[in-house]
Formats: C-alpha cells, structure tokens, sequence
C-alpha cells in the first residue's frame, strides 16, 4: 500500500497513523478481503487527521481520525461522536453531505475515534472559487446564507452540542462554553481573563439570552472551507458540505456561518443577507452577538495557539477588547 502524509513537526497537535493502522482499520469497516491501495493524507483539515483512502476495486472514501482523547480540549471534547450523533438532524440538506460508511469509537485498534465516509465530488471552495471572477462570487454566498437557512429550520429539543451536553436554558449553554473555553485557554498557559470577564457579562445579563427559548440547529463551521463546488458550473455552484462536528443546538445567530457572513460588509458575501433573512434588529440582539462573538474569538485564540500560529494569538486580545468596550458602553 502507498502511503502519502502531510509532513509535520513532532511536537504538532495532529498525528498521522501508520500503513499498518490504516490497512486495520480498513479491514475491520470493509472486510479482510478488501486491500488499500493507497492512503494519501489530506492537509487542509485542523483537527483530525484525513485521508483519501482507495480501496482495492472500489470508489476512493475518505478516512478522518480524531486526536487522542487526552489531547482534546474541552470544548473540541469528542466532536467526532457529536457529528455522528447530529447527522440525521442535517436531513434537509443530506443530498449535499457525505455518507457514513463505518464507524469505529471502540478504541480498540488506535486508541483514537474513526470513521470511513463516501468522498463528496467537486473541488474544495477554498480553491475552486479562485477559478471564477469576483463579480461571480455573489451567487455562491446566496448559497450559503440558502443552505444557513435551511439548517437553522431544524428545532432542538435542549441547548448545547447535539451528543451533550444539554442545557435547559441557552444562558446556561453560552456560559459553559465561556467557562470551558477560558479554561482551555489557562491549560494552554493563555492569558483568559478577557473571556472570564465576558463569561459574568453574560451571566449578568442572562435574561437577554433567555429570550432565545427555541433551540435551532448550528453547523458550526459552515463556510468556504467546508463546501466543495461544481468544477463544470459556469458560476460558483455548491455542491457538497461536510465537517459539522461543531454542531449544536442554539440561536442561529449564534452560528459561525452568520458570523463570517457579517465580516468584510460591502463586498461579495452581503449577498449571503439576500437569501438568509436579516439579523435582530434589537439592542437585546445586538448585544447577544456580543457574547457570540466572544465565544468565536476564544476559539480562534485556543485554535491558532494549538496550530502553532503564535502570531496570530495577539490579535483575538484585540478582538476581545473591542467586545467588552461594547459590553460596557
């Protein structure tokens, strides 16, 4: 079998598996009679490891394996089994999604959660949309805030990540992820004082998130990192999302994809408003967002600093500063 992975540094959050692993966990999802051919490491992911695997005689699939469990954090806790647990709350866009082959969280073979996936044709946005001129580029955000639409249709039965856990209330959900993030942020020998202060905001200001009293279904990390597109489509057309490990129950505002949809206004995305809806109009709302936007930043600290992108660290401090400014206008 030929294997191809992504060279790293030892000390990098991500771990390739060996020829020997990949050639097991192979056998036990599709047989002892089913050789690998090859297994080639896909770079552009940030959390798991992913591979194009090709079996012998058979469609190429995707393989992600999840980090060690000691090495997870408690907000990245088992993301894996939350998007097995969430894939059938994705029903209304399941024709753009890949398929779930084989699951495997015994731990048996790795120590590590895996699953085998069909590989979703097209080519990644990231790439893809380069192919076309900017001025195409608005057809595919009203894609985006389309399919946002669609997902956030989908009503929860309780507030947090869809494995759990769940929460009551979504105050409740907004500061357990401050919490743990902050607390994640001191693992990591991080300054978290910014994301505890903007935690007692919220608890302070607990009732303006309880006015969010039905819970929708988030994505997550809906973006142009996780669609792939037509490579024949005269303009920008999607065609597969995938990677909805992050999704929980909650306001929709809340969602990364709203998030990002509301960065760089006055250029190509606005047109993501067109077919999505406008926000809360509110000062309640706006000061909801606040709190989503907190949340986002400390993610990205918690992230940058895990990928090693220690440069990038200084400016979630500066991100958040402008958050508690709001706060305490």
């Amino acid at each position: 079998m030929r294997v191809e992975s992504v060279t790293r540094l030892p000390e990098a959050f991500q771990r390739s598996v060996s020829a020997e692993q990949i050639t097991a966990m192979a056998q036990r999802a599709f047989g002892p009679h089913a050789p690998v051919v090859s297994a080639v490491e896909l770079g552009n992911g940030m959390y798991n490891n992913t591979y194009r695997v090709e079996p012998a005689g058979q469609a190429p699939v995707i393989l992600r394996v999840a980090p060690e469990p000691g090495r997870q954090n408690r907000i990245e806790r088992e993301l894996m089994r939350n998007e097995h647990a969430s894939l059938p709350y994705f029903a209304p866009i399941a024709h753009m999604m890949p398929r779930t082959l084989a699951v495997d969280f015994t731990h048996d073979l790795i120590g590590r959660d895996y699953l085998f996936q069909t590989m979703l044709p097209g080519v990644p946005a990231a790439d893809g949309l380069a192919a076309y001129p900017r001025s195409r580029w608005t057809s595919y955000f009203r894609q985006m805030g389309s399919i946002a639409r669609r997902v956030h249709s989908v009503r929860g039965p309780r507030f947090g990540p869809v494995a759990g856990p769940g929460f009551s209330t979504w105050s409740a959900a907004v500061i357990a992820c401050l919490e743990d993030t902050a607390a994640d942020l001191d693992d990591a020998g991080l300054d978290a004082t910014d994301v505890r202060a903007v935690a007692e905001a919220a608890a302070r200001d607990r009732a303006v998130l309880d006015e969010i009293v039905e819970p929708r279904l988030l994505h997550g990390d809906l973006w142009t990192v996780n669609v792939m597109l037509d490579p024949g489509a005269t303009e920008p057309t999607i065609s597969g999302v995938f990677d909805h490990d992050r999704a929980s129950w909650g306001d929709p505002e809340a969602d990364w994809t709203v998030h990002m949809a509301g960065q760089r206004p006055g250029a190509e995305r606005d047109t993501f408003w067109e077919s999505y809806g406008t926000l809360s109009a509110t000062p309640e709302g706006a000061l909801r967002r606040l709190f989503y936007r907190a949340r986002h930043i400390g993610a990205i600290r918690l992230e940058c600093h895990r990928l090693g992108r220690f440069d990038d660290v200084p400016r979630t401090y500066d991100g958040m500063r402008l958050v508690l400014d709001g706060l305490h206008a």
